[in-house]
């Protein structure tokens, strides 16, 4: 099979993209596979980390308040046309596979053109404007959560699969223990992992920051231990700042920029305080974790906040809004939640667990080998 896979550069596109081919290459090592990606993209080498070949495009987003920079992204989609093409002609793929963002559009759309198969997944409750344009060009729609297919012109396209998550999720609370002494959290404390995406969020770090200042030093270690991952960017001023509350930072926190394997956090928390993003959300879900979501207001459609909804609604996680977590009003729920006792994270993880779809990654390649077989010949 020759699998092209169109996956603009963020982790919140690029996991599920990388989950699939992985499932694809147990199933059939021989398998090629091919991304493509934007040129511009701050997170493009995660695929090559990964150890997938890729191609580059000239996409970019519309910026309609800036009728320069939309000049610029119109200018930009055409070059992407005729590159496009080239990478169709030479890699000759059997399926294209899409999974939002400014690349997946135009791609899908030239792939479906030059008789190719093409599908796409989208991650959120409500789809992204690039799987929305895509949708007419596809000839399979996969939907992270049920609630999404609502919002989709053709449901009769739409197969909920959940979304692909990478394997080391799975079994976390298995693995618990042995997360907890590789990353040094003290078994008996209440871990509480924080992160506001895998770029780090300035909102939620304020927060940390604000929350921090309300506390005495040892209240660090009175039962709870937090692993606070910044973002890479913003790690040496957060740092800074805890310093400048406690001299150094103190024991019962531990600061990291970004982790890749973060899957061992997950396993190590009892407790995740984070952005809504969809992926995060299935994440947690598959991790079986308790959670107190905080879904950024700047995001399309506030598609955040009806993913939080999803583990909200079924008494996996707490809904805070962005507004209610500064001056200190972070503390408020993580300190409800922990102060519960471990039974009732235990729970909430238990509920969380429920909402997961752990055959996501497998359902998606079933249907991509059934269309790659078919190919698209005679269908249209």
């Amino acid at each position: 099979m020759r699998a092209l896979i169109a996956s603009s550069a963020t982790g919140g596109h690029i996991y599920p993209a990388l989950a699939v081919a992985e499932e694809i290459k147990k199933r059939d090592a021989e398998a090629e596979i091919l991304f493509v990606g934007a040129k511009w993209e701050i997170g493009k080498d995660i695929v090559k980390f990964a150890g997938y070949r890729q191609e580059f495009i000239d996409v970019r987003g519309f910026d309609r308040k800036n009728p320069f920079k939309a000049l610029a992204a119109m200018g930009a989609m055409l070059r992407a046309s005729g590159e496009i093409k080239k990478i169709l002609r030479g890699f000759k793929p059997d399926i294209c596979f899409g999974t939002g963002g400014h690349v997946a559009g135009p791609v899908i759309r030239a792939a479906r053109k030059a008789g190719v198969c093409t599908m796409i997944q989208e991650q959120n409750v409500i789809p992204g404007l690039a799987n929305k344009l895509a949708e007419k060009y596809a000839d399979k729609v996969f939907a992270g959560f049920d609630a999404a297919v609502q919002h989709f012109k053709e449901p009769g396209k739409v197969i909920v699969s959940g979304n692909p998550v990478r394997a080391g999720f799975s079994g976390a609370e298995e693995r618990r223990a042995g997360a907890r002494k590789n990353i040094g959290v003290p078994e008996d404390a209440c871990c509480v992992l924080i992160f506001g995406g895998s770029q780090g969020a300035d909102a939620i770090n304020d927060a940390v920051i604000d929350m921090a200042a309300g506390f005495a030093g040892q209240e660090w270690q009175e039962g709870c231990y937090f692993i606070w991952i910044t973002g890479r960017q913003l790690f040496t001023g957060m740092r800074e700042r805890i310093e400048s509350l406690f001299s150094e930072i103190p024991a019962g926190l531990a600061m990291v920029d970004y982790a890749d394997e973060i899957y061992d956090m997950y396993a190590a928390a009892d407790l995740i305080v984070s952005r809504a993003g969809a992926l995060t959300v299935s994440e947690i879900a598959l991790s079986s974790r308790a959670s107190i979501l905080i879904p950024s207001p700047n995001v399309t459609n506030n598609h955040q906040y009806y993913n939080a909804k999803i583990l909200a609604d079924a008494g996996a996680a707490i809904l805070v809004p962005e507004g209610e977590i500064h001056e200190g009003g972070l503390a408020a729920p993580i300190r409800e939640l922990t102060a519960a006792g471990p039974e009732k994270l235990k729970e909430m993880g238990r509920k969380a667990g429920l909402a997961a779809k752990p055959d996501a990654a497998r359902t998606i390649a079933d249907e991509i080998e059934k269309l790659a077989g078919q190919g698209r010949s005679g269908q249209r």
